[in-house]
């Protein structure tokens, strides 16, 4: 009611209807089908959501929001076409997306060369590192969820591991972070073993690891075959915890794992245990109503990790639009790496010219599956 009733005043202020003012054009651009759409489609229905919710404050300085939205299939070569598409068709000011790292590589060269700022919703961290002017993210970097695990695994003296990863770009670059950064933290890599994503059964390679006894097994991987790898875990008796990674805090895991996923550890937003989150945390009230929204009001489904990414590049985006009074380019790009300080669904952000995701290890919080449901690990 209260954003209803800012959002009058801000037509009344402004002398005549918010949406007779020219829309600013901003390109969606989501996985709606093929594997990642699971993460697409309701990062579409969030865009839409938030959108909503910046029209109705008034927009960006009374001008509406309109998004114009495309598909990118979960193909990388179709994400490019359809950003080429967006900026020189649609004549979109920015775009949010796309779902995936390997869509978001393949967005980069176009993206800029047009000048064209984008939030993406991925969890690598190869698009924003080395930083590139006009590209930027809202999910937490890969090599900041392989930090927050490691600092888990040293607070309970979990010294030797082993990882699991998938052969994909996201499941590369979690290798290459897990390797790179345990001479750091003190780990011990015992057994290092890679799967694709299109198998069904992981066993010989979890039997493989089974025989080198670690303390601990770290999986890299996003989608379905996460709960194959938390199947064929459970049905060897591994005997030591599995942590997944932060692509796979989603019910969709659970439902897919079932039981086996029973005890599985992984770092997460603070959205996936909100009612556990101290009544002191900035982000509480925050994330309290984004998941009423999400879930009761718009019923899109159950939150996950993925839900408030969307959310977080719209809000930051509005922002820095406001700055800009809807103009694009170079001077939206400075915009945006001058975001400091929202209080968003995925953390509290804090952008830079050397930082475009501007979360740290802080942001994360350990969470565990019991009996079906998500606990925070303490």
């Amino acid at each position: 009611m209260r954003r209803f009733v800012l959002g009058i005043m801000m037509m009344m202020l402004f002398g005549m209807p918010l949406y007779g003012q020219e829309p600013i054009k901003v390109g969606v651009l989501v996985a709606l089908s093929g594997p990642v759409g699971f993460i697409g489609e309701p990062s579409k229905k969030v865009a839409i959501m938030a959108a909503d919710d910046i029209n109705t404050s008034g927009g960006i300085n009374g001008r509406p929001i309109k998004l114009v939205f495309a598909d990118t299939e979960s193909n990388p070569g179709k994400a490019a076409l359809e950003a080429k598409r967006l900026i020189e068709k649609e004549k979109v000011v920015a775009i949010v997306g796309p779902t995936s790292t390997g869509s978001a590589m393949a967005c980069l060269k176009i993206i800029q060369a047009s000048k064209t700022p984008t939030i993406g919703c991925v969890g690598g961290t190869p698009p924003v590192e080395p930083v590139r002017q006009y590209m930027f993210k809202t999910p937490q970097k890969t090599v900041t969820a392989v930090r927050k695990v490691y600092i888990f695994l040293n607070k309970r003296g979990k010294k030797r591991i082993a990882i699991m990863t998938a052969t994909n770009k996201f499941g590369q670059e979690g290798r290459a972070s897990l390797k790179r950064l345990a001479k750091e933290y003190g780990i011990n890599i015992v057994a290092d073993q890679t799967f694709d994503v299109t198998d069904t059964d992981v066993t010989v390679q979890l039997t493989k690891i089974k025989k080198m006894h670690p303390d601990a097994v770290v999986c890299w991987t996003i989608g379905g075959v996460g709960a194959i790898v938390a199947r064929n875990f459970n049905q060897l008796d591994m005997g030591m915890p599995l942590i997944q990674c932060h692509g796979l805090a989603d019910p969709k895991y659970v439902e897919l794992a079932g039981d086996a996923c029973e005890g599985n550890i992984m770092p997460s937003t603070k959205l996936m245990v909100v009612d556990q989150v101290p009544a002191n945390d900035p982000q509480k009230p925050v994330l309290l109503r984004f998941k009423h929204e999400y879930e009761v009001t718009r019923h899109i489904g159950k939150v996950s990790a993925h839900s408030g990414y969307a959310w977080d590049a719209m809000q930051i985006l509005a922002i820095a639009l406001r700055k800009t009074n809807g103009k694009g380019g170079l001077e939206l790009a400075k915009a945006i790496e001058g975001v400091k300080g929202y209080v968003g669904v995925s953390g509290i952000y804090n952008m830079s010219s050397t930082d475009h995701c501007g979360l740290g290890v802080d942001s994360m919080v350990m969470i565990q599956i019991k009996g079906g449901k998500w606990q925070l690990v303490r």
